[in-house]
């Protein structure tokens, strides 16, 4: 909207932070981002347009809303700390097409959301700068509850986003890895310096996007089964994959029968979990859960 003073920059952050008397809360992970160039590579990065809606988690004082506004036909806001409701109320105004929702995303029930506020859009995605706290369980909700998405755009930690986007024998390779490529197919978009907030991190982020599949890339027949091998299969990383699961499915009366599985699904036991794809992991998951170990 034309006329109106962008948030994100470190003057306006300041001048509405002070005249609201607001107090940055370590507990809630609050780091307000005045970059408009990282801003501009979120929202690009999420593809939105005049037919799409967006979900925003933790929006602050409104720096990323406001341009998803400018791009989406509505947004919905999710925010947690009752203080940021009425400084939300004021700096979105202008933009009839923001939704502010007051509570806290992992308790709310994103299926009602959905048909409540994005019944008349084609896609939605999520865009967001995410609390670095509580960044897992949030993705891993958004995934797991298997919503209508198209994208989701976040900004979160660079070693957690580098762990994401991780290809097997690397080792930022983990079960964090396999659960999130299961769900979407991740791309790191930048690497954001800590000097792009107020008040700064301690940590380098990086904006990645996960692109939601529309299947998953292996078919398990059972998806819990198939976690709980990959979990399994990294519970020790020094440990080879045979020695891992047998501490998890394997009794000393059946352990024997490991190995022959492992061949059969053309693993060698001497391999580490890390070196696994997700087909070898859904393969062996299969092959286990025939074979009655659960």
């Amino acid at each position: 909207m034309k006329g109106l003073e962008d948030i994100a920059t470190p003057r306006r952050t300041k001048e509405i932070i002070q005249r609201h008397g607001f107090s940055f809360k370590k507990s809630l992970g609050q780091n307000f981002l005045v970059d408009q160039n990282i801003l501009q590579k979120i929202v690009a990065a999420a593809g939105l347009d005049e037919t799409k809606g967006a979900l925003e988690i933790g929006p602050g004082i409104g720096a990323l809303t406001e341009r998803l506004a400018r791009s989406a036909k509505c947004v919905t806001a999710v925010e947690i700390d009752q203080r940021l409701l009425p400084i939300l109320d004021e700096v979105m105004a202008p933009y009839d097409r923001v939704r502010v929702r007051h509570g806290d995303v992992l308790k709310l029930d994103l299926k009602e959301v959905f048909a409540e506020d994005f019944a008349d859009v084609e896609k939605v995605s999520v865009v967001a700068n995410l609390p670095y706290y509580v960044t897992t369980p949030i993705l891993m909700k958004l995934l797991e509850d298997k919503l209508p998405l198209e994208n989701i755009v976040v900004m979160i930690q660079k070693e957690v986003a580098e762990r994401m986007a991780a290809a097997p024998a690397s080792k930022e390779y983990g079960s964090l890895s396999i659960a999130v490529q299961y769900y979407s197919e991740p791309k790191l978009v930048c690497i954001v310096p800590h000097t792009v907030f107020i008040p700064q991190p301690n940590v380098e982020s990086a904006v990645i996007r996960l692109r939601v599949r529309p299947e998953p890339p292996v078919q398990v027949p059972d998806e819990k089964h198939f976690f709980e091998v990959v979990q399994a299969a990294f519970a020790q990383r020094r440990k080879t994959i045979a020695n891992n699961l047998k501490s998890r499915f394997f009794t000393k009366e059946n352990k024997d029968a490991l190995e022959p599985l492992l061949r059969s699904a053309d693993i060698e036991p001497s391999r580490r979990g890390e070196t696994l794809s997700i087909e070898e992991f859904a393969r062996l998951s299969t092959l286990l859960l025939e074979a009655g170990y659960k």
